[in-house]
């Protein structure tokens, strides 16, 4: 018997505020840059790529590819994606 599997899209789960600070939450624990960088990714994809990049100032396209799996979102990118997904990034001892 073979074993069915189905694919799994984050951004299926990413409804509430709480949702998404759960998930980003846990990608930066992971610590992993490419991991994050994903999840934030994620996170534009469930709240409307074309409408966040818009926000951001940055082309559809330029957003797709820099958070994509093998991306490498400048941390300028990665500030104004912040933003326009109305989130603040805050720093505390581990």
């Amino acid at each position: 018997m073979a074993l069915e599997t189905l694919p799994w899209d984050p951004t299926e789960y990413l409804k509430t505020a709480e949702d998404v600070r759960e998930y980003l939450e846990a990608a930066f624990e992971e610590g992993d840059p490419a991991l994050i960088a994903a999840a934030l990714g994620d996170v534009a994809r469930a709240r409307g790529m074309t409408e966040i990049a818009r926000e951001a100032g940055i082309s559809r396209e330029a957003m797709y590819k820099a958070f994509r799996p093998e991306g490498n979102p400048t941390p300028e990118t990665l500030a104004r994606v912040i933003r326009a997904l109305g989130l603040k990034l805050t720093v505390r001892a581990a």
